[in-house]
């Protein structure tokens, strides 16, 4: 890897004022000073910058209870974001594996791994995802049998062409529900309810997959996975 890649990669400094710190001789591979950002370096060679031992970062899978009020997101907006809350260095460069909206709590993973990112969120794999839902009017009764059947047979979404796929509907009392997708339409559940003319004010993802949301985890925060979790998938 480049010195000044290498750089940009465990510090916060840019690839342009990494290289500006080795012209001013803040740079030392193997206790000798470098200037040249084109230097290779390697797990075999000590890199420091102003005398601090540098390591590149690895390989991380999270799980985060996400609160309400925080964005999944990398670029900032007008909530806080969730690699935030993450207390590891570079945390924004791991990927949100599956966002939720601004106001939807509950499980996020985040990892630097792609392809194990990717195994989760293809739709050839058919993930399953929980969500517990609290509506603002009552769905009880033939109205409520209705609304399993046509979640199971696939709604039609406003602006969609094709319905969902089979979603599974579970009533947990006349205001809360839960719901299982294999999909990841935008605001997907929300708008499931919409077009059986419900409105949704609370709405919390329990799990992903085998993986549960940690009982043990308060809102904000986040545990590394297991190796057990990460292998699941």
């Amino acid at each position: 890897m480049r010195l000044d890649k290498f750089l940009s990669d465990t510090t916060d400094l840019t690839r342009s004022l990494a290289k500006k710190a080795m012209h001013r001789e803040e740079v030392m591979v193997d206790g000798v000073v470098v200037k040249n950002p084109a230097t290779q370096v390697g797990s075999h060679n000590k890199v420091s910058w102003l005398g601090q031992t540098l390591a590149l970062v690895g390989v991380r899978y999270v799980m985060l209870h996400k609160p309400a009020g925080v964005e999944c997101s990398a670029r900032r907006g007008l909530y806080p974001l969730a690699h935030e809350l993450i207390e590891l260095p570079k945390a924004e460069r791991m990927n949100t594996v599956g966002r939720l909206d601004v106001d939807t709590t509950g499980l996020v993973l985040m990892t630097d791994d792609g392809q194990w990112s990717h195994r989760i969120t293809s739709p050839k794999r058919r993930c399953e995802k929980v969500y517990e839902v609290t509506l603002a009017e009552s769905l009880e009764g033939e109205e409520a049998q209705r609304a399993i059947e046509a979640f199971q047979e696939g709604v039609l979404l406003d602006g969609e062409e094709q319905p969902t796929k089979p979603a599974e509907l579970e009533m947990l009392g006349s205001h809360q529900a839960r719901l299982v997708l294999i999909e990841g339409k935008y605001h997907q559940v929300k708008r499931m309810f919409a077009a059986i003319g419900h409105h949704v004010t609370e709405l919390n993802r329990s799990s992903i997959g085998p993986i549960e949301l940690d009982a043990a985890l308060a809102p904000g925060e986040w545990r590394h996975l297991s190796e057990e979790e990460i292998a699941a998938f």
